[in-house]
């Protein structure tokens, strides 16, 4: 059971993440560091945000909901490529590093990836 609780617990926390980006861009964007941006920027920057976290929270919750840990594991992966690029981009780009939003995606990872081994189907 706590195999598909954790799971749920995360994609909960990335849809009020999504609902964010959907409902009040400004506020979501300064919880991550960053201005809401203009012009076609904005469009790009809500827009891919907004899926980031709808798809992440979509499979959490559909695998934990399905017990299928495949589609935990592809929430855990792009939390985790979210988590390599984020690092990528202080070692090459000169951004500053964002450890505790790093440090929350591996968490996340972790969490969905291991899950996903121990969930399944005739848990029913």
């Amino acid at each position: 059971m706590i195999y598909r609780i954790l799971p749920a617990l995360v994609g909960g926390l990335m849809g009020l993440q999504a609902l964010g980006w959907i409902t009040n861009p400004a506020t979501a964007a300064a919880g991550l560091g960053m201005p809401l941006l203009e012009g076609m920027a904005r469009s790009t920057q809500i827009g891919d945000f907004s899926a980031f976290f709808v798809c992440v929270s979509g499979f959490a919750l559909f695998g934990a909901w399905q017990r299928q840990g495949h589609w935990l594991i592809s929430a855990g992966l792009i939390l985790g490529a979210a988590a390599v690029f984020r690092t990528l981009a202080w070692l090459v780009h000169d951004a500053p590093l964002a450890s505790v939003f790093i440090g929350t995606e591996i968490t996340c990872a972790a969490i969905l990836i291991l899950c996903a081994g121990r969930i399944h189907p005739a848990e029913a």
